[in-house]
């Protein structure tokens, strides 16, 4: 789409380049910048146009268009304000995603910009109306609707108003009541609880009283008598009539149409709708009802845009009943919900999206001395991942053998096997409190049978200790960086040792690849540093070689270490740290790539080609929220945008959904048979994959419950852990905050304030300030490189077996954060000692860092 200097209006000059919202009024045709103190007032006879500027975790930015109508406004005044979001989108180089809201009915992404509500105003500039000047305070009613954000509409003061159905908030001049209808939700009486707030700080400075009253309930309660004496007196409310608030259930077959000439022409489709159908050099709109989208090809003019723009806008003007939202998309950058109308869309398509557009605008904006940053398509940043997780903590692992769990060793717990199933429980310091999380680790040749059986020994765990530790299912291959700073020296050997392996290697007569440590095996090295390194047995041929990577090759007594080219010190010395867990007392052969032995060769069958590429782990994307209803095997979910702590209701289960893995929040008034079925629900979420965002079935999945939330979890919010504690229903918590000012109210001491994990909004403290929980290094033998296993036998004999010998590399013991040492750091809560209670059936072998750190010459490395 070619761009000129006169399709950029002025007043949009610089617009979306950074994060945020902007707002512009549409005044005699022309958008006027709204100043930020007056954002999220609107006036009913105005139109609007607002942009919200979204930053992705990679640096880019993305943009959403709306244009807001008041119910009073022109219809000139309207369609000026459709045609400039279109010139708008021009200006951001056509990729923005445009919504046309109608007041009364605006999509919920709309009105999660301005939480907890928008109250329109009367008045307008355009319309000739005069906004209404202050004044004596009128006593008014309120209709809310919606359980993650809330549609307010003022309705006539008289009782004929209120039904059984809907909340409704009466707002008098010395006490605002919430009247909650007998068959509305806790979840709708919680969220009314929010504007009851609003309505507080904006029109009675924070000055007033707030009471609650329940459909139904005697007058003999003074508050329900004072509500109903401002209706004249209690009388039966009337059934709710259908009006035309009432959105449609059931949607229309969607039809598509094709603009042509300014005018609409169905499109003659097969049986079905398909991606094929849509043109580049053409624009088309989709009927479905409630929804109509406008698809806009790429290589379509701004005036060819404007005018299917209009076209779509006379299409549900006469529309009064059903008032359809329009929803304007690019191609290339289709919403999830236009996508999910076709029955074939494919997962990547042709089209070639050019920084053309984009770029000319950032020219002509940067000649007039615009700084044009946001504008710029901006380079991915990959950050290393931090486990937001106390590494000091206890470690305990099983091995799944049929039906039952098999305690491992401390010695034998960062072992694991591709064809067996393991479980693990990780107890570590919270912020007042022990912490626990259990999860399975699920082999890539495992077999079914004990899959299953893994999840549902965990499960038991899990429910035996109330729910309060927190639950993982990890795949092999998958693990996500708390797994691997849990168990810090991780190696997974090919084969199996566990029943269920071994019978089905059986069954279908194939050899038995368990690792064998007097046989040929080849082990890529990776990680980040001692306390989070790994060791993956790999097929011992020369295409399993990677020029980023180092390897260990043995062959009995022979072993070997490879250095590719692209690797740097640090991956070098993991090598030699995994040396002492696979090989020791074993002298290596250093092997530099393009300078291997002959004999290096022969053990991996000759030389072949093999990749030089990294492999890089799934990228952690901007998480989405939904709230979940799961019954008879369907989930239903429902994304809450721009969401909070606040969104989380006691009564739900929710899903944090951040691509590379997702959680399972449970609310402490979830039923129990919901509760047990919460792992269930994450697992229809990969297969369902909602957003269309390619979601792997083997993604980590967490299931945490609420009041028991890790830190890895919390840090997507602004986490207040009173809250959390807090008892009773959504709409009881509301109400308790509301009438205590907006602070909780809690039974127990305020937890103390958490020391900086690292993450978003916290500063990183370096490898060197970060805790190892136990080292990879056997305190039973001395390792010195450049000796022979001979010399080392001898000199074990009369060296001190407590002391390290000097020549040996210091194990590095390392603290993410150093667990306090306050004189209260010793009284843990009610939940800390449930956790040990209900621990204590399970087995307590010596712990990992007891038999796996030297001790040193100067003192022994020892948890607080």
């Amino acid at each position: 789409m070619a761009v000129s200097m006169r399709d950029l209006d002025p007043a949009f000059q610089g617009a979306g380049q950074k994060a945020g919202l902007e707002i512009w009024r549409i005044e005699n045709f022309n958008p006027v910048p709204v100043p930020k103190s007056s954002y999220g007032k609107f006036f009913t006879g105005d139109s609007y146009v607002i942009l919200k500027t979204t930053a992705s975790k990679s640096g880019a930015l993305r943009h959403d268009v709306h244009y807001w109508l008041g119910k009073d406004t022109s219809q000139d005044e309207a369609g000026a304000a459709a045609i400039k979001t279109v010139e708008l989108d021009a200006a951001l180089g056509g990729r923005a995603v445009q919504y046309r809201e109608v007041q009364g009915h605006e999509t919920e992404k709309f009105l999660s910009y301005f939480k907890p509500c928008i109250i329109p105003q009367e008045g307008g500039v355009a319309s000739g109306f005069q906004h209404p000047e202050a004044e004596k305070h009128k006593t008014r009613l309120f209709v809310c609707r919606g359980k993650h954000v809330v549609h307010v509409k003022e309705v006539p003061f008289a009782r004929a108003s209120l039904n059984h159905d809907d909340i409704f908030v009466l707002d008098t001049e010395s006490k605002i009541f919430q009247f909650n209808g007998s068959n509305s939700s806790i979840q709708e009486r919680a969220k009314a609880l929010e504007v009851v707030q609003y309505i507080k700080d904006t029109y009675h400075d924070g000055k007033c009283d707030v009471a609650a009253v329940e459909d139904g309930k005697l007058m003999a309660d003074p508050e329900t008598g004072e509500f109903w004496g401002f209706f004249g007196g209690f009388a039966p409310l009337p059934r709710k009539t259908a009006g035309d608030d009432d959105k449609p259930t059931d949607s229309s077959p969607p039809k598509l149409l094709c603009i042509e000439k300014g005018q609409a022409e169905p499109v003659e489709a097969a049986d079905s709708l398909k991606r094929e159908l849509l043109d580049t050099n053409k624009c088309y709109i989709l009927d479905c009802g409630f929804e109509v989208f406008v698809w806009m090809g790429r290589n379509t003019s701004l005036d060819e845009r404007k005018s299917a723009s209009g076209v779509a806008d006379e299409l549900v003007r006469g529309i009064d009943k059903l008032k359809p939202q329009i929803i304007r998309v690019i191609e290339g950058f289709e919403t999830v919900m236009f996508r999910s109308k076709f029955d074939s869309w494919p997962q990547t398509t042709d089209v070639t999206v050019s920084e053309d557009g984009r770029g000319k605008v950032a020219a002509l904006l940067k000649r007039q001395g615009v700084n044009v940053k946001g504008l710029l398509k901006a380079d991915p940043v990959r950050e290393e991942p931090q486990p937001h997780i106390d590494c000091t903590g206890h470690l305990q692992v099983w091995r799944v053998n049929g039906q039952e769990k098999i305690l491992l060793q401390a010695s034998d717990q960062s072992k694991f096997y591709s064809g067996d199933c393991y479980i693990f429980q990780y107890t570590y310091p919270g912020e007042d409190k022990e912490d626990c999380l259990i999860g399975t680790w699920i082999g890539k040749n495992s077999v079914e049978e004990e899959q299953a059986s893994a999840n549902s020994l965990a499960s038991k765990m899990v429910e035996s200790m109330k729910f309060l530790a927190c639950q993982a299912r990890i795949y092999e291959g998958n693990e996500p960086v708390q797994f691997h700073s849990i168990i810090q020296s991780f190696i997974v050997f090919k084969g199996g040792l566990g029943e269920g392996y071994k019978a089905y290697i059986a069954g279908k007569e194939i050899p038995d690849e368990t690792y064998n440590e007097n046989g040929v095996a080849l082990f890529r090295i990776q990680g980040s540093g001692p306390d989070n390194m790994q060791a993956i047995q790999v097929e011992p041929v020369a295409s399993s070689l990677n020029s980023s990577y180092c390897y260990i090759l043995h062959n009995g007594p022979a072993v070997f270490t490879w250095s590719g080219n692209s690797t740097s010190a640090e991956d070098q010395e993991l090598v030699e740290r995994m040396l002492d867990l696979i090989k020791p007392n074993l002298q290596s052969k250093p092997q530099r790539e393009g300078s291997e032995s002959e004999q290096f060769w022969d053990l991996l069958g000759g030389k072949s080609e093999y990749p030089s590429q990294k492999i890089l782990r799934e990228a952690e994307s901007d998480p989405h929220l939904f709230s979940c209803h799961f019954s008879k095997g369907n989930l239903k979910v429902t994304e809450v945008y721009n969401f909070s702590q606040d969104d989380l209701m006691t009564e739900d289960i929710f899903i944090l959904d951040c691509h590379s893995e997702i959680f399972v929040w449970v609310g402490q008034q979830v039923d129990s048979k919901s509760r047990l079925q919460a792992l269930t629900v994450g697992e229809k979420f990969l297969e369902h994959d909602f957003l269309l965002e390619k979601l792997s079935r083997v993604a980590p999945i967490y299931v945490i419950m609420e009041g028991s939330e890790p830190p890895f979890f919390t840090r997507f919010f602004k986490w207040d852990s009173a809250k959390s504690a807090m008892l009773g229903n959504s709409f009881q918590r509301k109400l308790t905050l509301v009438k205590s000012g907006g602070a909780p109210v809690l039974d127990k001491p305020k937890r103390r304030t958490p020391v900086s994990y690292g993450g978003r909004s916290s500063s990183v403290p370096d490898k060197s300030q970060r805790s190892s929980r136990s080292m990879s290094v056997s305190p039973d033998r001395v390792r010195v490189r450049g000796r022979s296993p001979a010399f080392n036998a001898l000199a074990a004999t009369f060296e001190n077996p407590n002391a390290r010998n000097l020549s040996t590399p210091p194990p590095v013991v390392r603290k993410l954060y150093p667990k306090s040492v306050t004189p209260d750091s010793a009284i843990l809560a009610p939940k800390s000692a449930a956790i040990a209670a209900l621990s204590s059936s399970f087995e307590q072998p010596p712990s990992a860092r007891e038999t796996m750190i030297p001790r040193s010459l100067k003192g022994r490395c020892e948890r607080e």
